[in-house]
C-alpha cells in the first residue's frame, strides 16, 4: 500500500518501439510477360497474397488493442483494478502542496482535495500515489498517463481546455506582487522600468504584461523554474517583484517583504485529466460539485483567503 506521505519523483516513461515492417516496394522491370504461362503460379501466388493480407490484419489488431489498452490506463474502473490513484501536484506552495522537510511529507490544501478523491474512489485516502510536477511537466506527464490526475494550482484557460479536461474550479485566486517593504512600492502603478521575476510556463507574465499597458507603463520579466528561486532573487535584489497568484504568494511573505493590495485576474484552478478520459473526468466534476462544503473547510485549515 503506497502513503499519501511519500514523494515521489516521475519521469517521463520510455515506451517500447513498436517493430520495423518489413519493405513491400513493389517494380516493374522491362521483362516481356507476353509468352509466359501464370496458370502454374497461380495458386502459389494466391497463397501468398492470403499469407501476406493476415499478416496485416493481425498487425492492425494489435495496434488497435495496443491503442485501446492506452487509452484505458487511467480510467475509472483501470484505477481501481490498480489499487491506487497517481495524482500530480507541486510539492513547493507554502498552503497548497510543501514539502515538509521534517516527516518528508508533501502537505497542503490540494493534497488533502488529493486524498479526499482517493478515498472516494478506492475506499482508502492512503490508497494515493503523489508525483510532483511542475509548470512544464505536469501537462507531459498527464497526457502520457504517468499520472491519473493533476492537481497543482492548474488555471483554467480556453487554450489549455483544447487540450485537457478540468473540474469546475475549486478554488479562485488572482495574480499578485510581492515586494520588498524598502522599495516603496504601492502599486504596479510606480513599477515603472521594473524587472519581474514569474515561473516558466506560466500564465503569469502575460497578466502582468497586460496589466502594465493598462497601467501606461513597461516592466521587464525575468522567468524561473520553481518559487524558491524566485524568492532568493527578490530577496537578493536581483528583481523587483516577485508575481504569481496571491495564495502562493502568502507562503513567502517574511519581516521584509510584503503584498501589493492589487489584484489582476481571476486564476481559477481546476483538477485536470486527459480530454479522452471521459469516466474519471465525470467522476471528478461530480466530485467538486457535491463537495462544496469539503473545500470550504479545507480552505479555512490551510489559511487561504
Amino acid at each position: 500500500m503506497l502513503s499519501t506521505t511519500k514523494r515521489v519523483i516521475k519521469t517521463l516513461p520510455n515506451f517500447a518501439k513498436a517493430p520495423k515492417k518489413p519493405s513491400t516496394s513493389t517494380y516493374f522491370d522491362d521483362t516481356d510477360f507476353g509468352s509466359a504461362d501464370f496458370s502454374k503460379d497461380f495458386g502459389s501466388a494466391k497463397s501468398i497474397f492470403s499469407l501476406l493480407l493476415a499478416m496485416c490484419l493481425a498487425l492492425f489488431g494489435l495496434s488497435s488493442c495496443s491503442e485501446e489498452s492506452g487509452a484505458n490506463t487511467n480510467s475509472i474502473d483501470s484505477i481501481k483494478k490498480r489499487g491506487v490513484l497517481i495524482v500530480g501536484v507541486k510539492d513547493d506552495v507554502p498552503h497548497l502542496g510543501l514539502l515538509n522537510h521534517k516527516n518528508e511529507k508533501i502537505e497542503g490544501y490540494e493534497i488533502d482535495i488529493s486524498k479526499a478523491l482517493a478515498k472516494e474512489i478506492l475506499g482508502d485516502e492512503n490508497k494515493l500515489k503523489l508525483v510532483t510536477v511542475n509548470y512544464k511537466s505536469r501537462q507531459p506527464l498527464l497526457e502520457n498517463g504517468s499520472v491519473d490526475l493533476v492537481i497543482a494550482t492548474f488555471s483554467i484557460t480556453q487554450e489549455r481546455e483544447k487540450l485537457l479536461h478540468f473540474s469546475k474550479p475549486y478554488y479562485v485566486d488572482s495574480v499578485g506582487l510581492l515586494v520588498l517593504k524598502e522599495k516603496g512600492y504601492k502599486s504596479l502603478a510606480d513599477m515603472e522600468g521594473a524587472r519581474i521575476g514569474v515561473a516558466q510556463s506560466s500564465t503569469t507574465r502575460e497578466v502582468i504584461t497586460t496589466a502594465a499597458k493598462n497601467a501606461g507603463i513597461e516592466v521587464k520579466f525575468s522567468e524561473f523554474p520553481e518559487f524558491p528561486d524566485i524568492k532568493v532573487a527578490l530577496a537578493s535584489d536581483k528583481i523587483d517583484a516577485f508575481s504569481v497568484d496571491k495564495s502562493i504568494l502568502l507562503g513567502y511573505v517574511d519581516s521584509k517583504s510584503e503584498i501589493l493590495p492589487d489584484s489582476f485576474e481571476p486564476q481559477k484552478y481546476g483538477i485536470a485529466s486527459k480530454k479522452s478520459n471521459t469516466s474519471l473526468a465525470n467522476f471528478v466534476d461530480e466530485f467538486v460539485e457535491n463537495n462544496g462544503e469539503l473545500l470550504e473547510n479545507l480552505t479555512k485549515k490551510w489559511n487561504l483567503k
